[in-house]
């Protein structure tokens, strides 16, 4: 649809009128290089990208022309101003001014220049009308817009609320499984120290424990960081007896400072039920000279039968007990000693079930502790024999008085 027509078009500024229709101007687009004005529907009859102003010539892109906003301009006071000024423009017109090319009354048969003006403003109100009737349309979609806008911002509002609870929810679901993930993890590890310590478990009743990081683990023992420390637990056979040693490197008791003090542990098992209480056998402990000379410390002791260390075990572990000065301070604090190499002490913990003689101890200790168990057994029962034997022989040999 092209601009408004009127017969008394002329009267108003050009910058009313549209250049290419030579209308009134209806919904007007202002070109943005020069200002000019033209009709909306006459600026869509060209498709070009870039429109040419058919006044000035300047060109302005179809990009730049901005009808978005123009419904909102409809309600600006610069808009109705506008309006205004045009109404009063025509009521000011005199009947000079006035177009007269007006058709013949049936009664009169001359122009009447009144009622020509009167038609002119009938015209100029139809635009007002139309420009009302857009301005009402507009409100009637900012209201619906408005409408629809204050129903969604209420069920927002009302789900606001739940989601606020699905988030509180779903943080504690989150800090529940963070939890459990912990303590899964705890256990993971814990499994795998078991694992680790299997492959180091003894079931004949003997423990080689290798003891590493000597110096820290001694100078925490000064300080009093960490006083003792535990070996790995082993057992006297597969069904038997669980055991381990406590190590207490700076001494304990009256051998603080003084020596190293070296203890039996009886721990609980799940086979205790079955198994002889009091433990009363004898237990051997062993500090190995690492070097050719084989010169190792060695000593024993027999367990007190009545002593609360060597009942059954109520709890995880009884009360150690073993040889509070096993070995004086002083020989292995000494640099380059024979039972510290690098950085490193081997103990040997024995359980003897088969009452060896202790003259035959330094010999089952001096045998390679890489040959299996049943080897060194059938060794140490080849020396005791031989040892009767030699007494033996030695007796007969001896003349009678």
């Amino acid at each position: 649809m092209v601009g408004v027509n009127a017969r008394n078009k002329h009267i108003f500024d050009t910058k009313y009128i549209c250049p290419v229709c030579l209308l009134i101007l209806r919904d007007p687009v202002q070109l943005k290089k020069c200002g000019h004005r033209q009709c909306e529907t006459c600026l869509n009859a060209k498709q070009e990208i870039t429109i040419k102003c058919s006044q000035c010539q300047s060109e302005t892109l179809r990009t730049e022309i901005i009808r978005a906003k123009m419904e909102d301009h409809y309600l600006t006071e610069q808009h109705q101003h506008a309006v205004l000024k045009v109404v009063r423009q025509m009521s000011q017109i005199d009947d000079r001014q006035m177009d007269i090319d007006l058709p013949q009354t049936t009664t009169a048969g001359v122009s009447n220049p009144a009622t020509a003006q009167l038609e002119g403003l009938y015209e100029m109100l139809d635009i007002l009308v139309g420009c009302i009737e857009t301005l009402t349309r507009d409100e009637q979609h900012l209201s619906n817009e408005s409408l629809q806008m204050q129903i969604k911002l209420s069920k927002l509002i009302e789900e606001l609320p739940k989601v606020k609870l699905s988030v509180e929810e779903s943080n504690t679901l989150l800090k529940g499984i963070k939890h459990s993930q912990d303590i899964v993890n705890e256990d993971l590890m814990s499994l795998r120290d078991e694992i680790n310590d299997l492959k180091y478990i003894s079931y004949d009743g003997t423990f080689i424990w290798k003891i590493t990081n000597f110096k820290k683990k001694m100078i925490d023992a000064q300080s009093e960081i960490q006083i003792s420390i535990y070996s790995l637990p082993f057992y006297s056979s597969p069904n038997g007896y669980k055991m381990r040693a406590r190590l207490y490197l700076n001494g304990d008791g009256n051998a603080r400072r003084t020596h190293m003090s070296l203890f039996f542990v009886l721990m609980r098992s799940l086979n205790d039920p079955i198994l002889k209480f009091p433990f009363h056998y004898k237990v051997i402990f062993c500090l190995y000279d690492q070097t050719p000379e084989k010169r190792h410390i060695i000593d024993s002791f027999r367990p007190d039968i009545k002593s609360s260390s060597f009942q059954r075990p109520r709890s995880n572990m009884n009360i150690a007990s073993g040889i509070p000065k096993f070995c004086p301070l002083s020989l292995i604090q000494q640099e380059g000693n024979p039972y510290i190499q690098d950085d490193t002490m081997f103990i040997k913990i024995m359980v003897d079930f088969g009452e060896m003689h202790k003259t035959l101890l330094p010999y089952a200790l001096s045998l390679n502790p890489g040959l299996p168990i049943h080897v060194q057994q059938a060794m140490i029962k080849q020396e005791t024999e031989r040892r009767i034997q030699s007494q033996s022989d030695e007796q007969l040999q001896i003349p009678e008085g």
